[in-house]
């Protein structure tokens, strides 16, 4: 049996139940499983909250502004959207909602292989984005993908580098999938071919994808400080801490966890991301406090998409941002970079149950 996860905040909370209510049953249980038993699952949140603020007295805080950068690219809050499989299972506009959610907001969207949405059509919508890439059995394929990525304006590729096999994910089974692909050529391809990544992938392959594509190349699923720095050395421009949402290696480290020891590791080398059991502007506080350039959400995305499209997505990521500018004016900063880790507290190691 799964353990229950973390409580989250109201808002969060409301907008599940909303998703709860309108997804079928299938859906939601396919959105918000983890592996075996959901240990990962159930601590992400409550790692993140397991830091204290210790904020900055008497400071001017009459001007402060969300707004930052990712690999250069302006952003308006250091909120990205994860990629995440078949937005068409929550809403029937699919990953067109989404991206349209995400440019009226002005953030950024990571596009999932498992999209069941056209990539030159969410590449027409105007939206900043990334394409997130498995190096897949069918090499030629992965390398296929990233070409088209770049011919069709991303801005970098998320390298997804957790995945050798897929997470046991006991009683959960994929819905039925939208038919449309993320290019027409893969609607001819067994899902299987789309889903698990080379068993044989090793860091050579980040070269490789950047060498065919022309983009810079983020490694996602990186939870050691020693795979940080391989990555970096290989060529990559950045990492994303993230245990794929706990949906594989089941009792992975929350990435709350995992952060410091992975900025401290890279060293301005490279920009760090986070994803994982974010809910709250007080969570990407802390995120950014600890060195992370942006933080990456994915579940609380879907819930936005299934309870209200693009305008739930939009309404996310603004709501996001003006407790986000709240958070920060309290904690004495003016923006996302002036917050460090001497805003942060941990009195005792957190409780880790396994």
């Amino acid at each position: 049996m799964q353990h229950p996860p973390a409580a989250p905040s109201a808002a969060a909370e409301a907008l599940h139940e909303r998703a709860r209510a309108i997804l079928p049953q299938s859906v939601l249980a396919y959105y918000d499983s983890g592996a075996d038993d959901g240990v990962s699952v159930a601590e992400a949140t409550e790692a993140w909250r397991s830091w204290r603020f210790r904020p900055r007295a008497l400071q001017d805080v009459s001007n402060v502004s969300t707004a930052t950068t990712v690999l250069g690219a302006p952003i308006s809050l250091p909120v990205l959207v994860a990629p995440s499989a078949a937005h068409r299972l929550a809403h029937p506009e699919g990953e067109v909602a989404t991206a349209r959610g995400v440019a009226r907001a002005g953030s950024l969207l990571v596009l999932s292989t498992r999209s069941t949405t056209r990539m030159s059509t969410v590449a027409a919508l105007g939206v900043r984005w990334w394409m997130q890439v498995y190096v897949l059995r069918d090499r030629g394929l992965s390398d296929e993908i990233a070409r088209r990525a770049a011919s069709y304006g991303a801005g970098a590729l998320v390298l997804t580098g957790d995945t050798p096999v897929v997470g046991p994910k006991p009683g959960v089974a994929v819905p039925d999938l939208p038919p449309e692909r993320l290019l027409p050529e893969l609607e001819e391809r067994d899902d299987d071919d789309l889903l698990v990544q080379a068993s044989d992938v090793t860091v050579d392959d980040i070269d490789r994808l950047r060498a065919v594509s022309g983009l810079p190349v983020l490694v996602k699923g990186v939870l050691r400080a020693d795979d940080a720095t391989s990555c970096l050395d290989a060529g990559a421009a950045g990492i994303i801490v993230s245990n794929h949402g706990g949906r594989q290696l089941d009792g992975a480290v929350a990435t709350a966890w995992a952060l410091p020891e992975v900025v401290e590791a890279c060293a301005g080398r490279g920009e760090v991301l986070v994803d994982g059991g974010l809910r709250t502007a007080r969570d990407v506080l802390a995120a950014v406090a600890l060195g992370a350039r942006a933080v990456l959400l994915g579940r609380p995305v879907l819930w936005a998409l299934a309870a209200g499209g693009a305008d739930g997505v939009a309404a996310l990521l603004r709501d996001m941002s003006g407790d986000l500018a709240t958070r920060l004016a309290l904690a004495g900063c003016t923006g996302p970079s002036d917050a460090g880790p001497d805003l942060l507290w941990q009195p005792v190691p957190p409780s880790r149950s396994v």
